[in-house]
């Protein structure tokens, strides 16, 4: 959704944020670990939080159409001209996660055995790919445009990334993260954010790609041995870091679509 910087855009921040204090108050109260396999806190239903900020003030600057134009950009398929982009977005984040994973095998860390099935697969897509849309609706659909037509791609990214690490920081507490895990999975969301970034602008500015690439992310973390319970975010956050720098040398910061020595891949 290209749009110019408003002060509504500005609002934003704020209002995804005094969204999410129900939640973080609820999840000191109840803990879903007791119902679910996952280390997931009740804080996580904050996701709802991006999506419901950016409807509210959409509707508010354009009533008539504003709502409609954003959800429409769910399903923006047609706008992936060249299908190569489906790769990365598909499995350069399984990838990272998997050398994360080797390298912890490489340096003996116990781990259990992977027990991944084809039903938690599945479940886990469903549930993962409705979260991004909530988030990704805002976080991209939103708010990246605004943010990378005024400061650069790149600069867009690291700002909307670090927000969306300060975000979790209480849901990550509320799961009894150490301060060097929520440290280093901050740093890693920081990464992602540049690689959802240099996708959606790669595909025609797609808020689908954006919503597949986030569901991979957390389908990588929760499919890690067993149900993430091993996932350490310092490895995978190398990997990520390393990514990220490539792409902004690759790619350039300013629109990071714009590849350094040929553009026969867009």
């Amino acid at each position: 959704m290209t749009t110019k910087p408003t002060k509504t855009h500005n609002y934003f921040f704020l209002l995804v944020f005094a969204m999410s204090v129900p939640f973080w108050v609820l999840g000191t109260f109840l803990n879903l670990q007791e119902f679910i396999p996952i280390n997931l806190p009740i804080a996580a239903l904050m996701l709802l939080c991006p999506i419901s900020a950016a409807l509210i003030l959409t509707s508010n600057a354009d009533k008539k159409n504003g709502v409609k134009i954003l959800l429409k950009q769910v399903a923006d398929y047609k706008k992936i001209k060249n299908l190569i982009w489906c790769l990365p977005t598909f499995l350069l984040v399984p990838i990272l996660m998997l050398f994360a994973y080797l390298i912890m095998k490489w340096l003996e860390i116990p781990m259990p055995k992977p027990n991944i099935y084809v039903s938690d697969f599945i479940i886990f897509f469903i549930l993962f790919f409705i979260g991004a849309i909530c988030e990704e609706v805002g976080w991209t659909g939103y708010i990246t445009d605004p943010l990378q037509n005024r400061y650069g791609a790149f600069n867009a990214s690291f700002i909307i990334g670090a927000v969306w690490a300060v975000w979790h920081i209480i849901p990550y507490i509320q799961a009894h993260r150490t301060s060097v895990w929520i440290f280093w999975q901050c740093i890693g969301m920081i990464a992602i954010r540049i690689i959802i970034v240099w996708l959606y602008n790669n595909t025609g500015k797609s808020l689908l790609t954006a919503i597949l690439c986030h569901t991979t992310v957390n389908m990588s973390e929760y499919l890690f041995p067993n149900y993430g319970s091993n996932y350490d975010p310092f490895y995978f956050g190398i990997f990520l870091i390393i990514t990220a720098f490539i792409i902004t040398y690759l790619w350039g910061t300013k629109t990071l679509d714009q590849f350094r020595y040929t553009n026969r891949y867009k």
